[in-house]
């Protein structure tokens, strides 16, 4: 097969199914699972998976672990035995939580790539499935339409005006004309094979359909080894920034490491104290870990969205998603229920209606009277049959002569079927009721002409549906001898008019709530429908979004605005009907040029530069294209509105979080960086190496985390959206770090005055400079609302970090050899009292910063 997988081209349809086993009923369910088994998944291959030893050793990669390593074998040959082990243990250690820590986040992001795989509609067994693209075999039987991306090479076998954009693999960005007939030449170039199909590339007019000739690597793209980098690999602005700052706060305190280094080496402490203390200070100081713990944060957070429904594609839009001030949403399936039904039909003659909506129409049955396809088209399917005017049978049994598939800019699709009892065929048209109406030169049981004022009844009738919320659709036909069906003007031109039917969508019961919570965040909800202006404003005006002082505007509006115009219309437009996917790109572009964060929502292949543009591109898991969704920053898996508000609540959720997280472990680091240096410069013996490693290890990493892990606070959907041109770190977070860290200091060298400076001191010292950094994390619950507001039993995971964290520092207080290994001294009841008050203390001090917070604002 491997040298017959070039000529697949030249051969008939027939003859490839023939070589293939399969046919127009797809392959048997056993022979897939036999090829499934044999070729393996449908998928290119990916770079090797990390293996947890291979994360264990990356851990090592670090040259200031090297520097501890290496301090530690200096201990060791100089007979510190306890010294070198117990910087050993910290190394050890600290390499394990970084490999549960990185194994979770990349856990947690191959449980997104999973839920966004994509999918394929297939024949086995006469039987149409929807299954996962990587269950893709040589000889399945693959329907398409305009918005699919190509799951693996095929051979097509129909086309349907069937257009393929093959840039991806061509460079050619023009979408390709396919057929079906076999090419006669063997050495036909890749973009000249017009009867192949090529996986990664997209279908952008027309369907179709066709067998799949190769899988995998097998394919045309495995074979050039191209594949679209992973979300999971990118680095976010704020990853970005957080590595400035690491970098910029490293050199600082590695200069004062050696300032703390010459100082006391000038003081007459032994040199290896010295330089032992001062890498021991460089390594817990030097926020190295600030970034993985960000990265740990925003992969927990992608798995609680998509949890929620909400699948994140790209790592920065979860940080974008906090700071949304505009979201733009389609109507149908996102605001409201996408269960289309029938609810009026109006025409001279119903029979010839109702055969206008089984023949023009694309959706199809499943399993019984099950209807698949496009909400709208379902509900015309569903009416016939729920009625009995059609049976199952006919609906199965339905066959086209040509089509003219439906596309936005002409807002009409056109079946042709036989004639029931004449030569030629009967040729069925609906759309939109003013489009339709203006191709159409007379009516159904009327021979004369269509006049003005017929026009004009019927265009009442229309409004009066759409004034009931009913989306309407008009129907119209012709009979005439054609074969070419290939030019919609000729086609769809000199109709008579049938009749209209109004359809409803009913508002999703949840929609109203979250355009309120939109509103009380600050957020401005904005509706993007093809719908009739009428019946877009009912709706809206019913959820919420239309309210008073705001306008809705057509399309042919939008047309005739310049962009400094629309740019001026914007902030009072609340709805937008009639539009075109291409408008949407014009709307997003004049909320951001008024320095706006915009999400916007798509589902077709011309939604997708919009979805690029916007900030945030929604795409729709269930009636979105695969053209939508690749373009998209996130893809809702329920396509609901009020997901995209719980995602932008869970944005702020975890940007929350990382601004706690980091502001507490660079406080953290402060108050062991002035505390060491201060006691240094007057020549006390505050800590020891192995004091300052346990610290940075036990008091700074769980709590740290547990923060990025707190859930959201009361007030996060009350406030207005951040700005994102405002630092991630402003100036009064910088004075909250060294003014949090200057206390910590504080108190760690009073515990050690009020210890008599010896031995005594030391320990009261250590437990006084760990446990108030547990105490701090317990303040950083919340940046701005005090504990006594705060319930215990909703941080769970926090309190388990401090618990778990004090009980370690009590283990080596307790355990008489471990305290004898970290050269500590049991303490009186008094002096215990001493170190609670202090920490204490600290508490007290970070309540009192809220407060200022508080009143300042």
């Amino acid at each position: 097969m491997s040298m017959q997988k070039k000529l697949w081209h030249t051969l008939a349809v027939e003859k490839v199914y023939e070589k293939l086993q399969s046919g127009t009923n797809g392959l048997r369910g056993s022979l897939a699972a036999s090829r499934l088994s044999q070729d393996g998944p449908n998928q290119l291959v990916s770079g090797e998976k990390k293996s947890l030893l291979s994360i264990f050793l990356a851990q090592f990669a670090d040259l200031m672990i090297w520097v501890l390593i290496g301090a530690a074998i200096i201990s060791g040959l100089v007979g510190e035995w306890i010294d070198a082990s117990i910087i050993l243990v910290v190394v050890f250690l600290n390499a394990i939580l970084g490999t549960v820590q990185e194994s979770r986040a990349e856990a947690a992001l191959d449980a997104l790539k999973e839920m966004a795989a994509p999918t394929a509609r297939v024949v086995r067994d006469g039987m149409l499935q929807d299954i996962a693209a990587t269950d893709l075999v040589v000889g399945d039987r693959v329907l398409l339409e305009a918005g699919d991306s190509i799951p693996a090479d095929l051979r097509l076998a129909e086309s349907m005006a069937l257009k393929i954009e093959e840039s991806a693999l061509t460079g050619e960005s023009v979408p390709v004309e396919k057929r079906t007939d076999p090419l006669g030449e063997e050495n036909v170039p890749i973009g000249d094979q017009t009867n192949m199909a090529f996986m990664g590339t997209a279908v952008t007019y027309g369907r179709g359909s066709g067998v799949v000739v190769a899988t995998g690597m097998d394919t045309q793209m495995g074979a050039i080894a191209t594949q679209l980098s992973s979300a999971g690999n990118e680095i976010t602005p704020l990853q970005q920034k957080l590595n400035q700052i690491s970098r910029i706060l490293s050199i600082g305190v590695l200069a004062i490491a050696a300032v703390v280094f010459a100082i006391g080496l000038a003081a007459g402490n032994q040199p290896l104290t010295m330089f032992l203390t001062a890498v021991s200070l460089a390594v817990a100081a030097i926020p190295e870990g600030l970034v993985a713990v960000v990265t740990i944060v925003l992969a927990l957070g992608m798995s609680r969205m998509a949890g929620r429904g909400a699948i994140i594609r790209r790592l920065p839009a979860v940080e974008t998603l906090g700071s949304t001030q505009v979201i733009c949403s389609d109507k149908t399936g996102t605001l409201t229920q996408n269960r289309m039904t029938v609810k009026e039909l109006w025409s001279a003659d119903k029979e010839l209606l109702t055969d206008a909506m089984g023949h023009c129409n694309d959706s199809r049955l499943g399993e019984g009277l099950q209807t698949i396809g496009d909400p709208t088209e379902t509900a015309l399917l569903d009416y016939v049959l729920q009625n009995h005017i059609w049976t199952e049978e006919q609906v199965r049994l339905r066959e086209r002569v040509g089509e003219v598939p439906f596309d936005s800019q002409r807002k009409l699709s056109t079946v042709a079927i036989q004639h029931p009892g004449e030569p030629g065929a009967r040729i069925f048209v609906k759309g939109a009721p003013d489009v339709l109406i203006n191709r159409c030169v007379k009516e159904v049981g009327n021979e004369r002409s269509l006049n003005p004022t017929r026009v004009t009844q019927i265009e009442q009738v229309n409004e009066e549906m759409a004034k009931q919320g009913l989306r309407v659709l008009a129907f119209a036909y012709k009979d005439e001898v054609r074969s070419d069906f290939s030019e919609a003007e000729e086609v769809e031109n000199n109709l008579t008019f049938i009749g209209l039917v109004g359809m409803i969508d009913p508002a999703r019961p949840e929609a109203k709530e979250a355009i309120a919570k939109c509103r009380q965040a600050g957020i401005l909800p904005v509706m993007i429908t093809g719908d009739h202006k009428i019946t877009a404003m009912a709706i809206a005006q019913e959820i919420g979004i239309l309210t008073p002082g705001m306008q809705a505007l057509t399309g042919k509006e939008l047309e005739t605005m310049t962009d400094d115009e629309l740019e001026a219309h914007v902030a009072q437009t609340a709805v937008y009907a009639r539009v075109a996917p291409e408008h949407k790109s014009r709307i997003v572009s004049a909320w951001q040029r008024r320095g706006k964060t915009v999400a916007m929502t798509g589902d077709g292949v011309n939604d997708a530069p919009a979805l690029k543009i916007a900030d945030i591109g929604v795409g729709m898991g269930i009636t979105g294209t695969d053209v939508s969704k690749q373009a998209s920053d996130m893809v809702l898996t329920d396509d609901n509105f009020a997901t995209i508000v719980s995602a932008v609540q869970e944005g702020r959720r975890i940007f929350d979080n990382i601004h706690k997280t980091v502001r507490f472990l660079l406080s953290s680091n402060a108050g062991e960086v002035i505390a060491i240096l201060t006691a240094t410069i007057w020549g006390w013996h505050l800590l020891s190496p192995v004091h300052i490693l346990w610290i940075n290890l036990v008091t700074d990493t769980l709590p740290a985390i547990a923060l990025g892990m707190e859930p959201a606070e009361p007030d996060v959907m009350e406030r207005r959206p951040r700005d994102k041109k405002i630092p991630f770190l402003q100036k009064r977070d910088w004075i909250s770090i060294l003014t949090v860290g200057a206390v910590e200091a504080a108190l760690a060298l009073a515990a050690y005055v009020l210890g008599g400076k010896g031995i005594t001191g030391t320990t009261m010292a250590f437990l006084t400079l760990s446990l108030s950094q547990l105490f701090a994390a317990i303040g950083f619950q919340s940046e701005r609302h005090s504990i006594l507001r705060i319930k215990a039993g909703e941080h769970p995971v926090l309190w388990l970090a401090f618990l778990g964290s004090a009980l370690l520092q009590l283990v080596v207080m307790f355990v008489p050899q471990l305290r004898d290994v970290f050269d500590l001294v049991p303490l009186t009841s008094h002096q215990w009292l001493t170190v609670a008050g202090l920490c204490l203390g600290m508490l007290a001090f970070v309540e009192l910063q809220k407060l200022l917070i508080r009143r300042r604002s």
